[in-house]
């Protein structure tokens, strides 16, 4: 699986970067489900001790340890934000961007120009009791420079010349770092950026080899050979719980036990942690699943104690609550589902085909959103209309707010395609005849007799996604389009299919489903997405007026930049938006905490230091 850093999330791969907003729009209603939108309060008396036993989601099988795993890693990242804190914790709640209380630092503070940044650390401590250290984050920044300068790939939120390029950062006393920037960056932005900064151990893990000499990490060459070390290190699963590099950790855990040959892992509270959260529970045992049936079995077997429910077992949610299970659910904020557009396929001429507007535009009148909601084919009702790339509820919403720029209308996609030149037939073959670079022609570069023909490949995991995808086939069709579609492994989808790392397959695919991707929801930017030079413009979106605005967002002081990004983004298509799936989280009644740690994992964020079990 090429490394995505965060960035994908179908349900195989987990990001910890992500808050939670529950409000919705154009929501449609529930079919086939219990009540599961109210969210439990915290109850019961606490009571130490008990084994909190999580099923990952299907096809997540971690098998990496170093928190920045390189992009030719297959695989995903153990208990990633619970062994190495990030700087600042992202909030669950929707409106706020950090959560100040699991945040190990205060909030930034800046310069009138934006050009310096300090930062003051709290009182965390490492697992062998010594303090974290302005020097550790110094250390973290410069791994993560040398892992960029290893390939861009390593990091996919790395746009060239932005962050981590373009500044400095040391430590100005023990409890401070300072930042000096070059350029300013939009203070919500970079706020986002410092929430994917882990918190790495510099007195312990800056030598090169086992036994090695310390070296000035400062240096990059230095630095370059500290981070290959550290993922060599890191490709040796037998030795992920005895290696002392890995029990250096300040987060509230300590990895106990890992099973290289399915991913499962255990682990223990770290008894120096010295950040919020009593960590009452004795162990917590992450399981690795190979279908939602197999989780859902569980459930069922009352073995589990927290997990995500698949949408298809909806009608089950009343069952599962009978059964001594709370059950909650939303639309997991800043997510986005749609279809990515390769703009850059040239098989029949569909670079040229999609790069007008109005074909994109008709085709988005063909996705169904609300039926595709209602239908228990597809999602069971369990799903919420969204038609931007901020998601369902930001705090940053389009202009056109929750009425969607292309509601499906199949007249008006047909009427799209006829006044540009197209004869539409119905079930058959639709052909331009009026070609030309007219207001009523088909286009620049389009032929007479082009046809509307391309392939789509979808992920084989979660269902709804090749039941959508097969909707949007038979609409596409009654009106003479022809979309071949298959269906791909979801790591076969990761590795051979986005021009940023496979350029030389670009003609093998037009529009790709792999899932969902998730965005920091305290300043969902496009920047790396949707940017010409993106490093994760994956289907070679250009648009120079997109350009301006995401580098307006990204650089700019202007709070309302990023809704004019997001405006835009929803009008010009760079891909095909479809509905945001709730995320429905299970988690057995006797164990409780506060409800924002049990909303958080609505974005796979785990609290457990904050949880306990009661009577």
């Amino acid at each position: 699986m090429k490394n995505l850093s965060g960035r994908v999330l179908t349900t195989a791969v987990a990001i910890a970067m992500l808050t939670a907003a529950c409000s919705g729009s154009g929501a449609t209603p529930k079919a086939d489900a219990g009540s599961y939108d109210k969210l439990p309060a915290e109850a019961g008396k606490p009571k130490a001790g008990g084994t909190v036993t999580v099923a990952l989601s299907p096809g997540l099988n971690p098998n990496y340890i170093y928190p920045y795993e390189p992009a030719s890693q297959n695989g995903g990242v153990i208990a990633r934000g619970l062994l190495w804190r990030a700087l600042y914790r992202p909030s669950s709640e929707g409106d706020k961007p950090v959560d100040p209380e699991l945040s190990m630092a205060e909030q930034p503070t800046y310069s009138v120009d934006r050009k310096t940044v300090t930062i003051k650390l709290k009182d965390y401590k490492w697992s062998d009791g010594t303090p974290v250290t302005a020097d550790d984050v110094v250390f973290s920044i410069a791994l993560l420079k040398a892992a960029i300068a290893e390939d861009p790939a390593n990091w996919s939120f790395y746009t060239p010349g932005q962050f981590p390029d373009g500044f400095t950062v040391l430590a100005s006393d023990p409890r401070t770092v300072t930042m000096q920037l070059t350029k300013a960056y939009n203070p919500s932005y970079l706020l986002s950026m410092l929430e994917l900064i882990y918190v790495l151990p510099s007195k312990a893990w800056n030598v090169a080899k086992d036994g090695g000499p310390h070296l000035d990490y400062n240096q990059p060459k230095n630095a370059q050979a500290i981070y290959k070390y550290l993922t060599k290190s890191s490709e040796s699963q037998a030795t992920f719980t005895t290696n002392p590099l890995w029990q250096m950790v300040n987060g509230p855990y300590k990895l106990k036990t890992f099973d290289p040959a399915t991913g499962s892992y255990s682990l223990v509270p770290n008894k120096a942690y010295s950040g919020p959260g009593e960590s009452r529970i004795d162990q917590i045992d992450f399981k690795t699943f190979t279908s939602a049936v197999a989780t859902f079995n569980q459930f069922k077997a009352g073995t589990l104690t927290v997990g995500m429910l698949d949408s298809g077992y909806i009608s089950q949610v009343d069952a599962l609550k009978a059964q001594g299970y709370n059950v909650y659910g939303a639309p997991a904020p800043a997510r986005l589902d749609y279809l990515t557009i390769n703009f850059k396929n040239t098989t029949n001429n569909f670079d040229k085909v999609i790069a007008q507007l109005y074909v994109r535009q008709a085709l988005q009148h063909l996705i169904d959103q609300p039926g595709y909601i209602k239908s228990r084919g597809v999602y069971n009702g369990a799903a919420t209309e969204n038609y931007s790339t901020a998601g369902v509820g930001s705090p940053y919403p389009p202009d056109f707010g929750t009425t969607p720029p292309y509601p499906h209308d199949t007249a008006a996609a047909q009427k799209l395609l006829t006044d540009h030149g197209w004869k539409v037939v119905p079930d058959g073959t639709t052909t331009c005849e009026r070609p030309g670079t007219g207001p009523d022609q088909c286009g620049a570069g389009i032929p007479a007799g082009q046809t509307l023909s391309f392939n789509l490949l979808a992920a084989n995991s979660p269902s709804y996604v090749g039941a959508r995808d097969v909707a949007f086939v038979s609409a596409a069709k009654k009106l003479g389009i022809t979309v071949k579609s298959e269906t791909k492994a979801v790591n076969y989808i990761y590795e051979n299919y986005g021009n940023t790392f496979a350029p030389a397959k670009k003609n093998e695919w037009a529009m790709v489903d792999s899932g969902s991707l998730y965005q920091a929801v305290g300043y969902p930017s496009s920047n790396t997405l949707f940017n010409t030079t993106g490093s994760f413009n994956l289907g070679s979106y250009s648009n120079p007026e997109a350009d301006k605005l995401i580098d307006a967002s990204t650089f700019g002081a202007d709070p309302k930049a990023l809704s004019a990004e997001v405006s835009l983004l929803g009008k010009d298509l760079p891909v095909l938006y479809l509905p945001t799936p709730d995320t429905l989280v299970v988690w057995k009644n006797t164990l409780s905490g506060p409800p924002s740690s049990f909303r958080s994992l609505l974005s796979f964020l785990y609290s457990p230091e904050l949880w306990y079990f009661h009577d």
